[in-house]
């Protein structure tokens, strides 16, 4: 298991370049989210089974929650308080994974 590296402020700003749909939030040291509404409760549990499988092999896991068709998304390291590389790699995954589900 590699050790997770907390992003600088600049680092983070240049990085939601390659995730637009993410917000950066300065709570908690730092959180992305991410809101994603699919076409059913199967599409959003399919994408959510897809992104643990991920989560799971790279052991880094997202805070989310799924109602119907929508799941909300945060992202945060929690051994460094705050966004590491960890959460952009899984951001990357999660919009490669919502393009082609959603």
């Amino acid at each position: 298991m590699r050790k997770s590296i907390k992003l600088e402020a600049q680092a983070v700003t240049l990085a939601l370049k390659t995730i637009p749909q993410w917000a950066f939030i300065d709570e908690r040291g730092g959180v992305l989210k991410r809101e994603i509404k699919f076409k059913n409760f199967n599409q959003a549990f399919g994408f959510m089974a897809q992104v643990a499988l991920f989560a799971e092999s790279t052991d880094h896991h997202p805070e989310w929650s799924n109602v119907y068709n929508r799941v909300s998304v945060t992202l945060t390291t929690h051994d460094v308080n705050g966004v590491s590389d960890k959460d952009i790699e899984l951001a990357l995954f999660i919009d490669e994974i919502t393009s082609k589900i959603a």
